[in-house]
């Protein structure tokens, strides 16, 4: 009797504990901004955690930006010189004040791009990387539809306004997650103040970043601001806790600044990245050769599932290592994939084998676990110590 009363007493308390520590699953609380569109994106998995108006096309400014420098990046060579046409030396708008006819490192033009905000640097990478503006234009929108950036077009490498000119919140968010997964965008624009030889003057070029929240914000390492007289203030900004980089974006903001304050930490608090499956894992007969996290909001690690798809065993790449691969869903949308190894014997505590004639569209479902599992396991303990049943060890 006496172990029945104790045993019901931690069952309560357990229960009580579960509820408390998040087991009835609640939503984030709401954020709301000042922009008239918005979005907030974890950079690691690509996935949106906040969008308002987020698939409205919208002007952007120069936050065009980050495009032109990604491109930049991924065609040209940045070691070469940049020589300045007239074009590129009167362009209007904010500017790094090159003159006709000099010279500059494109790595170092890009800083100028990106900290600044020259539309002259701009124009004078477009014409260097992609042999005019418009060639460089059409290789902007070449990677926008690459990167399935469907409400988004380019007309120029600046952001000058212009009518056909635009890219909506969720467009920008996914653009920048792509981008700052380079490392060398990732450096630029996280760099508060840049020099670079002025051939003009006795000194040298010094830069300083127009991001305000590189200073305002704990962890910031980007993006870029925006403004013209149509688009209103634009800013992208990122920021990296606890191994986690997210990245906010409003449009025609006039409190950017705290109103990504506030949306980078509702991120942070509501949805931190968790690792779903270790590198190296066992999972039945296959181990998973790559970690796979993602960001989960309280609850939402319980309502994953995750499914086996395996190579047939006569397959040359399963004898090379290659078992197949995890197909990973929440709530059963798939969010992501990774691949697996087969074991050298499959583990004693299971009977299964692969099966040289099974087909790759034969998925099996897995267990992968979830934040709830110890609670569950210990629930069915006690209830196993109140009705004499037993847990298998």
């Amino acid at each position: 009797m006496k172990s029945l009363v104790t045993a019901l007493t931690a069952f309560v308390l357990l229960f009580s504990s579960g509820l408390s520590a998040g087991h009835v699953f609640a939503a984030p609380a709401k954020l709301y901004t000042n922009a008239k569109g918005a979005a907030l994106i974890d950079v690691e998995s690509g996935r949106i955690l906040y969008s308002a108006r987020g698939n409205e096309r919208m002007r952007i400014a120069s936050l065009t930006k980050i495009m032109t420098a990604i491109v930049t990046i991924e065609h040209g060579n940045l070691s070469e010189a940049v020589k300045t046409s007239r074009r590129a030396a009167g362009k209007e708008g904010s500017s790094i004040y090159l003159k006709l006819g000099e010279e500059m490192s494109l790595h170092n033009m890009l800083y100028g791009l990106m900290l600044r905000s020259g539309n002259d640097a701009a124009t004078a990478i477009a014409e260097h990387v992609g042999g005019t503006e418009e060639g460089f234009v059409f290789l902007m929108n070449q990677k926008a539809e690459e990167l399935g950036l469907d409400q988004t077009h380019f007309m120029n490498p600046h952001g000058l306004d212009h009518d056909e000119h635009y890219s909506s919140p969720n467009d920008m968010a996914r653009l920048t997650a792509y981008a700052l997964r380079n490392p060398t965008f990732r450096e630029i624009v996280k760099t508060k103040v840049k020099s670079a030889p002025n051939p003009n003057e006795a000194w040298d070029y010094k830069w300083y970043n127009k991001n305000k929240m590189l200073s305002m914000y704990e962890g910031a390492d980007g993006v870029k601001t925006g403004y013209t007289k149509l688009a209103f203030r634009c800013l992208v900004s990122s920021a990296t806790r606890d191994g986690q980089q997210l990245a906010a974006v409003t449009l025609n903001d006039g409190d950017d600044w705290n109103d990504h304050r506030k949306m980078l930490d509702w991120g942070f608090a509501h949805y931190p990245l968790e690792t779903v499956i270790k590198k190296g894992q066992k999972l039945t007969t296959v181990a998973a050769r790559t970690a796979f996290r993602y960001p989960l909001a309280q609850g939402e690690k319980s309502r994953l599932t995750a499914k086996l798809v395996r190579r047939p065993a006569q397959d040359v790449r399963y004898t090379l290592g290659d078992a197949g691969v995890i197909n990973i869903s929440l709530d059963g949308k798939l969010i992501g994939s990774i691949p697996v190894k087969a074991l050298a014997a499959a583990p004693s505590n299971t009977s299964a084998k692969p099966d040289p004639d099974r087909s790759s569209s034969e998925p099996e479902d897995i267990e992968i676990g979830s934040s709830s599992d110890s609670w569950i396991n210990a629930v069915r303990a006690v209830f196993g110590v109140l009705f004499g049943r037993k847990e298998a060890a």
